[in-house]
């Protein structure tokens, strides 16, 4: 495994907020190592995100500030018309973009921002800071009915984009990285820059594993497809005999543990040990996510991808990543 260090370096000691979006744990999650780096620069980092993303990086850096900040939520279909779904949302999705440009506002001031990182959060750009923008997803997937409004959805994504004094793409440049079409379909924003594989475990040592098991699901994404998906897989593994560890992705206070015959269901794991667990288990099954699948090529890992249904993004990095 090597580490990644093409990270941009940002000069002088600053105050930072680090804004992850919060559908599903993949924002905070690659948000980790960049988090690291910084802190390593020397500067004083405030993390500002709610729910799940809130709760998980305050595990990972219990001495870090914290403050809570909500994303706008929407409310993700049981079934696959997940775009139509959005579509219906989008008046609460651009309320929800002006209401945290405006909340950002305040903050610089209380806090004495002098830069912020968004991991794609469309509203956390001012005139006052220098502000970051990461994602990988520069254009939009659209389902296959809908694929002539790709240059559109690219073009409006682009809008928010350019309000951005720089966008972090994390993936490499060459032969269409881990993100394939995502990131490099369509020219790049001029202050665009590929800032290489980004996981929670480039540099995290392995721990010793008082169990192993032959299968490890790893449980992700926004209810109530995630919910969907966990019990799926009870369903299916149940009674087999293998011994199965199913990581609900839940990073609640206390790490809850429950055993279901030949199953072990566990709210949450810490950083090392989930590597270690992936390193040692025959068989991963996970949602075909861009930061799982950034964290698989990190352990040099193959897995069992599986897309949220509706979600395109994610059925594309599947196909893409599928042998």
């Amino acid at each position: 495994m090597q580490q990644n260090d093409t990270m941009p370096i940002i000069e002088g000691q600053q105050h930072i907020l680090i804004a992850p979006l919060n559908w599903g744990l993949g924002h905070a999650t690659r948000c980790v190592p960049i988090i690291e780096k910084l802190i390593s620069q020397g500067h004083y980092i405030v993390v500002a995100a709610d729910g799940y993303s809130l709760q998980f990086l305050k595990k990972e850096f219990p001495e870090l500030d914290f403050i809570k900040f909500p994303s706008f939520s929407v409310q993700y279909s049981g079934d696959r018309f997940l775009a139509g779904k959005l579509l219906l949302n989008l008046p609460r999705i651009l309320f929800g973009i002006w209401k945290e440009h405006r909340k950002l506002q305040e903050i610089i001031g209380q806090l004495r921002i002098s830069h912020v990182i968004s991991d794609n959060r469309f509203g956390l750009w001012t005139r006052l800071v220098p502000c970051t923008y990461i994602t990988h997803q520069l254009m939009v997937k659209m389902p296959k009915r809908l694929e002539f409004f790709e240059p559109l959805a690219w073009l409006i994504h682009r809008f928010f984009i350019n309000r951005y004094t720089e966008c972090w793409i994390p993936d490499e440049t060459k032969n269409g990285g881990l993100s394939g079409d995502l990131a490099h379909k369509y020219p790049l924003p001029k202050q665009a820059k590929f800032i290489g594989c980004q996981s929670r475990f480039l540099r995290v040592k392995e721990a010793f594993l008082r169990e192993s098991f032959d299968i490890v699901v790893v449980i992700s994404g926004p209810e109530p497809q995630r919910t969907i998906f966990e019990n799926d897989w009870i369903a299916k593994l149940k009674g087999e005999d293998k011994k199965v560890l199913i990581i609900r992705g839940l990073p609640e206070e206390k790490i809850v543990k429950e055993e279901i015959e030949n199953i072990t269901l566990v709210s949450h794991i810490p950083t090392p040990e989930f590597k270690a667990h992936l390193l040692s288990a025959n068989k991963i099954i996970c949602r075909s996510g861009y930061s799982s699948i950034m964290d698989l090529h990190i352990l040099n890992r193959k897995a069992t991808l599986i897309p949220t249904p509706g979600q395109t993004e994610q059925e594309y990095l599947a196909l893409l990543h599928t042998e």
